[in-house]
């Protein structure tokens, strides 16, 4: 996400009406149209009903033939199956819109929640962790909750097994909430589905995706940069060498967020990740009171956004040919992301939130060490 779209989406009017809702989700829910595409779309045309009016010229031009836009009959079906769920939508620059997720590069416009909403004007810190978590892992998460919730802040997680379902238990009472990676009302993983129905009555639960869908590989990703652009400070308990926890620091990191971490046994391969990210910096967590005096000493870094002469918009038209660009010099062999950006002679803020988009989309595949490749 460009720092160009990240000053222009906060002007955004939130829509007023149910026929301005409606307009929104088909914007988003049509075919090809992310998140940055929809910011822009409505950046340009200023409505989501002109953006619509729109898209299939602008297909046309990227060299798509008969496109067609979200029929009308799609997200009424969605919009009745939240209401079915007891789901409210809340939409970006809408007054329940958690204001730190507002500040991250790539919001969703659009967010389906079930509980409690004012949970998020609340401070919230994330806490994440190994699936398979050891014994030791699962009560220190539990007592980090509870520690953190004495203190006042909501604990945000991603109701996963292990580290994310002990977190969200012991803070049932105190405040939590879930980030899900497939619809809000699809439960997932069926073993928490009395903790899921919990966390809808005294906690909160919300996601970006459509209502009814099955998560899949590639909403995990998404639903991570969710749990650290919505926290002040992420905490991992444990983590493998490769983890989609480790995948929540690194946004953390983009996102000017704070991270922190359990150090464990190094010939505990679950301890690896939480040891590499103190080896690299991260504040070393013994209890809550360590977490809470990181998060008091943080000093927020400055934002600079380029003048508009140094870093002009970029239009739907510009963004596709450049997407055509980077998948036709992509293949199954990976290629390192620097040689990629030295090949289209482009900088590296031109070309990396493209390739942010285009591994959301599932077009290609982030490997270890910077290696891009075309998915299969």
């Amino acid at each position: 996400m460009t720092e160009d779209l990240f000053s222009s989406h906060p002007t955004l009017t939130p829509p007023e009406t149910n026929e301005e809702r409606v307009l929104w989700l088909r914007l988003l829910r049509s075919r090809r149209v992310g998140i940055s595409t929809f910011f822009r779309l409505m950046n340009e045309h200023k409505n989501a009903r002109a953006a619509l009016a729109a898209i299939p010229e602008i297909a046309r031009a990227a060299g798509v033939q008969d496109y067609t836009v979200c029929p009308e009959g799609v997200v009424i079906a969605e919009i009745k199956a939240a209401q079915a769920a007891g789901a409210k939508m809340i939409c970006y620059n809408d007054d329940n819109y958690p204001a730190a997720l507002a500040d991250i590069p790539d919001p969703p416009p659009i967010l389906w929640t079930i509980g409690d909403l004012t949970l998020m004007s609340r401070p919230m810190v994330a806490m994440v962790g190994a699936r398979n978590a050891s014994s030791l892992g699962t009560r220190m998460a539990r007592k980090l909750a509870e520690g953190l919730n004495e203190a006042g802040f909501v604990v945000v997680s991603g109701l996963a097994r292990g580290i994310d379902t002990a977190a969200h238990l012991a803070a049932l009472k105190g405040g939590t909430i879930a980030v899900q990676a497939g619809g809000v009302d699809v439960i997932y993983p069926k073993e928490n589905a009395e903790l899921t129905d919990n966390i809808g009555k005294s906690g909160l639960r919300l996601s970006e995706i459509a209502m009814g869908i099955q998560p899949q590989a590639r909403h995990f990703p998404r639903r991570n940069r969710i749990i650290s652009g919505l926290a002040k400070a992420v905490i991992v308990v444990e983590a493998a060498a490769r983890s989609g926890s480790l995948i929540t620091a690194k946004d953390a990191l983009d996102q000017g967020r704070d991270v922190l971490a359990v150090p464990g046994h190094p010939f505990d391969a679950r301890a690896f990740g939480c040891n590499a990210l103190l080896r690299d910096g991260a504040t070393l967590v013994r209890s809550a009171a360590d977490v809470i005096e990181a998060i008091s000493a943080a000093q927020p870094a400055p934002r600079t956004i380029p003048a508009a002469p140094e870093r002009p918009d970029r239009t739907l038209r510009d963004t596709a040919n450049l997407h055509s660009e980077i998948l036709a010099r992509l293949g199954p062999s990976p290629v390192a992301e620097d040689q990629l950006i030295r090949d289209l002679d482009l900088t590296s803020q031109q070309v990396t939130p493209e390739l942010l988009n285009l591994e959301l989309d599932g077009k290609i595949i982030r490997a270890a060490g910077g290696l891009l490749s075309l998915a299969h």
